[in-house]
């Protein structure tokens, strides 16, 4: 594998594990920059030294890879905000209670049921000086979705601290929230908020004049389903495509499509160079091209948002381009490591964004494993070569994206390579049309003769993806898959790939190894949990889920209308995909449970229990009226749990209550899930 010979990829994945070793272990910034000033020196007395070579050269190239270890931990301390005194966190005593805060409006994110939400940069906490990114929830209804980016407003609300899961293998959003450097969120209305004037930054009059393009493009009587889908493929903006249709384009293998990516960014580049072509050759010329190409990237980079895969492809593509005009062979490998380098040191968060891994992943497997697919087989035919060119490109990014995307979504669309070939040389015609009226939309509203047709197509590839995604037998759904195996498939397939490329019985050892690696971590997997066993109380709003595991097999105990949907409900599907269990029996809850020689005692709003079972654990859900006082006269439980089914005012009553008697209490609204 020549990659790994290059020394930039030895640079680049020591700088990698340096971000993540910061991850884990939270060095101290003076710790860090001390190692990293004495191997910087180190690595300079080698350099220049005069003595014998042979000792010299492995320890300079130790310490290079030191160094570059310690410059990824260190770029992860430099851009860490909370470790500034003024940041919020370091100011913020009182959580939970209402503040006063001055913020810049930086970007709006996808509303929630309740709530229109943007992200915000603060300015001022309680008339100090502070700073740090925040998530500003407005209450909805309101006309307040119309602030434009940079709008300064001074808000009253109650800041909240990002919390973690709140069930068992969910999604933690908190944490990714904090990968941000987002910590905490506010919650107010209208009432409560003052504009007090405008900031003035290229990132506001880009995101501003996207705003006015989405104006116009809403003047030109697009549908609503089109428009959204037209927005997410030229202007990066997903949020308010509907679940319905972001479900097909998920189930259809073809939910790339609507991230801007490479495919859009290459685009992009070929359209503008297709413009350009009069243009001669001249030195005077081809300078000029390259200004306007490069202009023309990252505008469009910035209007689409500047997401990780957006980033990725302007940076790979102005390398490229910007190697065409110097007349230099472009390595494509190396292009990827320095934009991936350079990302990453502007912004480290985005090793962590799934759209920066599995874009990257996809690319690189097509240029690795592409030739290889293709050499397979070779029409002659030119439609047929490029239907075949299609699926060998999509299958390579499929194969290096699959154990990532299975491992975060838990599904693998078996179709992916059906949709690619309908969907892709379809896209290219949106894509010529939707440019022709992102432009027009610049200056005002679509005229009809290019709206329609543009519905139309769009209106097109959505009957496409959602008939593709009818086919649900060929969706692999509910895939147990951790991070253990997750490791193991892509040593799996790099060394089969490796195997292919240069059949010999070093390489193919190591893969059937590689291979036994892979099983041997499912059956421990699966070995653990038949040996084991557990009861989790779910934290599920206005209702109670309860779970008993013994060995693979759990028993659900709630009401009926949560048992009669099982299938769909995302807090027990992700606990049976996270510990590779199904379900034995479903059940209605029970006032009495016993489980590892504890007996728990369940309390609902009937208020009916049996006194002469005295508890180790009382569970309390759906809001009983109940004196706790009273009853812990007659017992004193080990603990005392309530779910996310109680009145809060009577969660505060009960837990004042426990604090006074010295009894553990468990509000699953501020803990998460409580597991026995």
């Amino acid at each position: 594998m020549k990659i790994l010979q290059f020394p930039l990829t030895k640079i680049s994945l020591a700088f990698i594990f340096g971000l993540l070793f910061f991850q884990y272990y939270k060095p101290s910034p003076i710790i860090v920059f001390g190692s990293l000033l004495a191997c910087i020196i180190l690595v300079l007395l080698f350099h220049f030294s005069h003595q014998n070579k042979r000792i010299i050269r492995p320890l300079f190239g130790v310490f290079i890879l030191l160094t570059s270890f310690l410059i990824g931990i260190s770029t992860a301390v430099f851009h860490k905000e909370t470790f500034n005194k003024i940041h919020y966190t370091n100011q913020i005593r009182n959580y939970e209670t209402p503040h006063l805060l001055e913020v810049t409006v930086n970007e709006k994110i996808k509303k929630t049921q309740k709530n229109i939400r943007f992200i915000a940069s603060l300015q001022k906490l309680d008339n100090r000086t502070s700073f740090g990114k925040i998530i500003l929830n407005i209450r909805k209804p309101n006309k307040i979705d119309t602030l434009k980016i940079g709008t300064r407003l001074k808000v009253i609300g109650a800041i909240y601290k990002n919390k973690g899961a709140f069930n068992p293998n969910q999604f933690d959003y908190g944490r990714y929230l904090e990968k941000q450097e987002i910590y905490a969120q506010v919650y107010t209305d209208k009432k409560q908020i003052k504009v007090i004037g405008n900031e003035t930054s290229v990132w506001s009059m880009f995101s501003n004049f996207r705003s006015k393009i989405i104006n116009n493009l809403e003047l030109s009587n697009f549908k609503n389903d089109e428009l959204n889908i037209l927005i997410a493929l030229l202007l990066g903006q997903q949020q308010d495509i509907s679940p319905e249709i972001l479900k097909d384009y998920q189930y259809a293998g073809a939910v790339h499509v609507l991230s801007v990516s490479g495919l859009h960014v290459g685009f992009i580049l070929l359209f503008i160079t297709f413009i350009l072509k009069p243009l001669s050759n001249s030195k005077r010329n081809s300078f000029l091209k390259l200004i306007i190409i490069l202009a023309s990237l990252w505008t469009f980079g910035i209007l689409a948002g500047l997401s990780a895969s957006v980033v990725r492809s302007v940076v790979m593509f102005s390398f490229v381009t910007i190697g065409n005009n110097i007349r230099r062979t472009v390595n494509i490998y190396h292009t990827l490591l320095v934009s991936m380098l350079l990302i990453l040191l502007w912004r480290p968060s985005f090793l962590f964004d799934i759209g920066f891994q599995l874009s990257y992943l996809a690319l690189f497997f097509i240029l690795w494993l592409q030739p290889l697919l293709a050499t397979i087989w070779q029409p002659n035919n030119k439609i047929i070569k490029y239907i075949w060119d299609i699926i060998t490109v999509s299958s390579a990014a499929q194969i290096g994206a699959m154990p990532l995307s299975i491992y975060y979504f838990h599904q693998f669309p078996g179709l992916f390579f059906v949709t690619n070939i309908i969907v892709l040389p379809l896209l290219g015609i949106i894509m010529v049309f939707g440019l022709l009226a992102i432009i027009i939309a610049c200056f005002a509203k679509i005229p009809f003769l290019v709206a329609k047709p543009l519905e139309f197509l769009i209106q097109f590839l959505n009957n496409i993806i959602h008939w593709v995604a009818t086919f649900e037998t060929f969706i692999i759904k509910n895939i147990s898959f951790n991070k253990e195996m997750l490791l193991a498939s892509y040593l799996v397939i790099i060394l089969v790939i490796l195997w292919f490329k240069r059949p010999n019985i070093k390489i193919i050892t190591f893969a059937l190894v590689s291979i036994l690696m892979l099983q041997s971590i499912f059956i421990f997997s699966k070995y653990t949990i038949k040996n084991s066993s557990e009861l989790i109380i779910f934290n599920a709003k206005k209702c109670s889920i309860i779970s008993e595991r013994k060995n693979d097999l759990v028993t659900i105990y709630s009401n009926d209308s949560i048992l009669e949907n099982v299938d769909s409900n995302l807090a027990i599907q992700s606990y049976l995909v996270g510990n590779f269990c199904k379900i034995k029996e479903k059940r209605n809850v029970e006032n009495l449970l016993y489980f590892k020689n504890k007996k728990i005692l369940i309390i609902d709003s009937s208020n009916v229990y049996l006194d002469d079972k005295k508890p180790d654990i009382i569970i309390i859900i759906n809001s009983p009226k109940l004196n706790l006082e009273r009853l812990f006269r007659k017992w004193k439980p080990e603990q005392v749990v309530v779910d996310g089914s109680n009145y809060k005012t009577y969660i505060k009553i009960w837990g004042a209550t426990c604090k006074k008697e010295k009894i553990p209490f468990h509000n699953t609204n501020e803990k998460g899930f409580y597991k026995i």
